[in-house]
């Protein structure tokens, strides 16, 4: 069900960052990309509050803004810091909260609101929940063997 689409996406994020207070401070090479930790979280966190910010435009009326975001090729001097339990914790807690959010969102949208294609080519709100919830990309990035 689409309501459950995110909360799902961060459960997995989350459950993946708890391997990660053992970090050893070397960056993952994946993907054309260097990927920590910190990264992965920021990445997740920031693909929430976007996609959840242009849902809640669109809800209200308003024009989108179009994000100029650098995304994952940007790997900033705070994405090295050692990720700690105080880290996960305030990823838990920031994430779930985010997961919350989509989930009140959406449960309130019925069928015809999810699937409405705007007249400016932008995608439908579902299209937009399926999308946010390949989040969990940034996390298997710092995966052993992570698959395709």
């Amino acid at each position: 069900m689409i309501v459950e689409l995110i909360p799902a996406a961060v459960d997995e994020v989350l459950g993946r960052a708890e391997s990660w207070l053992g970090w050893d401070g070397r960056p993952v090479h994946r993907d054309g990309n260097a990927w920590t930790p910190h990264k992965a979280i920021r990445r997740v966190s920031d693909h929430l509050v976007d996609h959840l910010a242009e849902i809640d435009c669109r809800l209200a009326g308003l024009p989108t803004i179009p994000d100029e975001w650098h995304g994952r090729t940007v790997t900033t001097h705070a994405d090295f810091a050692w990720f700690t339990e105080v880290d996960l914790d305030e990823a838990r807690s920031r994430l779930t909260r985010l997961a919350a959010c989509y989930r009140a969102r959406l449960s309130a949208l019925d069928t015809e609101t999810l699937d409405h294609e705007p007249e400016d080519g932008a995608w439908p709100i579902r299209k937009i929940v399926e999308h946010v919830a390949n989040v969990t990309y940034y996390a298997r990035m710092l995966d052993p063997n992570p698959l395709p």
